[in-house]
């Protein structure tokens, strides 16, 4: 397993607190069973074993690290700060106000994102290789494993390709890592634009698609799994990327095209009731496209999904701070939503969304006062004055696994949803001089917003933010990006041309000078 293993292990050594967990993903074996040299790669009942191992990489922190996590949110103006004191990991503070000084690009926190991306795209890699390795087993008049080797190719590549384009919003350009068996060229390697990202992209999708099962994730035999949907949504994605803010651009009949298949299947809808989409009864929703999943196999006590698994930490580290009186809702009151946001749903009678993306933690944050949530549990107040904490982290005490005390145990991390394809698909048909009513009514209806006639950008572009509000994958930065509207949003300190990304991580420059 030595896939791009320089770029990984000079990481480690410039960050001794991510040592330990790099030496483990380099040199534990697939899935925890035997090594390659041991495997049997005649035996198709093994080959979904290196697949696993890469969505068990995308879940194990590779998507879901916190410090990856409060990077991401810092950008977006609809958090108020990444720690609940902004004195704790004052670099966070600097990224949320645009500073790409030396010390953000020397900070261990840009740099463990970094890893976190391309632990999996290397983790996809080696599964592409183990696949090899099982499809040169596979006679040729055996269609029914070949064809079922070529879909778990597809899966993996769709992991690797989402990686690269978390890599990409978050750095810019960046180096794109297919190759995993030319060692030799990886002090070499150079970045490819944050364009030639998006393209490689949409090639990946086009070629995976057809591989892909037609089903929704929660159809799929492996419950969950990428489809031929969640291609077509990060294709979608991708191609709006690209298009930005050019209504004449090509692009915008991809995104059309991509969205329009999603609809056409009638295989989606958006799940009715809005405060628990996020919560245990909206896990694999007929709306998910793709969530990372967890599981407490409904057991009180003992470890959650596998061994060594610190799940938890994404939930924990959104939840109220303070002291919560032994109550399971609690955490370390990271990402706060902002004011900013709750002016937003406030105003435009969001009320349905304001419910389900914000819970507030006592009266004004004093300790010795408490709230109590929609769904009936006490929250106090915390000793940092912070008023709200995350509603989409947000796990009622009432529907955890009797005697868990971990805070959002046994739920899924949503990252995909077809709110998404409808908004999106909306957005192509105004930017291309159609009427984008019915999927924007579609969304409204859900919020129980009612419907609006002959809808515009502006009005859409509010839609999202407002849709996916405090959700913890850059929406709302990226879309002020890609519509040219950042610098009216953040005013002075963001400068066009440079804060879009973040630099990358000297570390990284020091082991390659070609990611300058």
């Amino acid at each position: 397993m030595n896939t791009f293993k320089y770029i990984l292990i000079a990481s480690c050594i410039a960050v001794p607190l991510s040592m330990t967990s790099c030496k483990k993903f380099l040199d534990k074996p697939l899935e925890n069973q035997q090594r390659s040299e041991e495997i049997d790669y005649s035996n198709p009942a093994l080959m979904y074993s290196p697949v696993s191992g890469v969505y068990r990489s995308a879940a194990d922190d590779n998507l879901v690290h916190w410090i990856d996590l409060s990077i991401r949110c810092m950008r977006d103006d609809d958090y108020l700060q990444a720690a609940p004191s902004p004195n704790d990991n004052p670099e966070l503070m600097a990224i949320k106000n645009f500073q790409n000084d030396v010390t953000v690009q020397s900070y261990w926190g840009l740099n463990q994102s970094w890893i976190s991306y391309y632990s999996l795209v290397i983790a996809a890699n080696n599964a592409l290789i183990e696949l090899d390795n099982f499809a040169a087993k596979i006679p040729a008049g055996n269609s029914k494993d070949l064809n079922l080797n070529k879909q778990y190719k597809a899966e993996v590549r769709f992991l690797r390709a989402y990686a690269h384009l978390m890599a990409s919003r978050l750095f810019g350009n960046v180096p794109i890592l297919i190759d995993s068996e030319n060692i030799g060229r990886l002090a070499t390697i150079e970045k490819s634009t944050a364009a030639q990202v998006r393209q490689f992209i949409i090639a990946e999708m086009n070629e995976c698609i057809e591989a892909l099962e037609d089903a929704r994730p929660n159809q799929s035999i492996h419950i969950g799994a990428v489809t031929k949907y969640t291609a077509l949504l990060l294709k979608a994605k991708a191609a709006a990327d690209l298009a930005g803010n050019d209504n004449s651009s090509p692009h915008w009949e991809e995104v059309l095209d991509a969205t329009n298949k999603i609809i056409a299947s009638n295989k989606f809808s958006l799940y009715p009731n809005l405060y628990e989409l996020f919560k245990l009864p909206g896990k694999l929703a007929n709306e998910s496209l793709f969530e990372l999943q967890y599981s407490d196999f409904g057991v009180g006590t003992s470890d959650i999904v596998r061994p060594g698994v610190d799940w938890g930490t994404f939930f924990r580290w959104q939840g109220p701070s303070g002291d919560q009186k032994g109550s399971p809702i609690s955490g370390a009151g990271w990402v706060p939503p902002s004011q900013n946001i709750v002016d937003f749903l406030t105003n435009r009678g969001d009320n349905e969304r304001l419910k389900n993306t914000i819970q507030y933690c006592g009266i004004n944050g004093n300790p010795a006062t408490s709230v109590t949530t929609p769904s009936g549990d006490v929250v106090y107040g915390n000793p940092f004055g912070i008023k709200y904490f995350n509603g989409k982290a947000y796990l009622p005490k009432a529907q955890m696994t009797e005697g868990r005390m971990e805070y959002g145990a046994n739920n899924n991390v949503r990252i995909l949803r077809y709110a998404d394809v409808l908004l999106l698909n909306a957005e192509a048909k105004v930017r291309k001089g159609q009427n984008g009513d019915e999927p924007f009514r579609l969304v409204r209806e859900r919020a129980k917003l009612g419907a609006i006639a002959n809808v515009t950008l502006n009005q859409i572009l509010d839609e999202r933010r407002a849709e996916f509000a405090c959700e913890w994958w850059g929406e709302r930065f990226n879309d002020l990006v890609r519509t040219g509207k950042a610098k009216e949003v953040f005013g002075a300190k963001f400068i066009p041309g440079v804060s879009e990304s973040l630099p990358i991580p000297q570390t990284q420059i020091d082991a390659n000078p070609n990611f300058r």
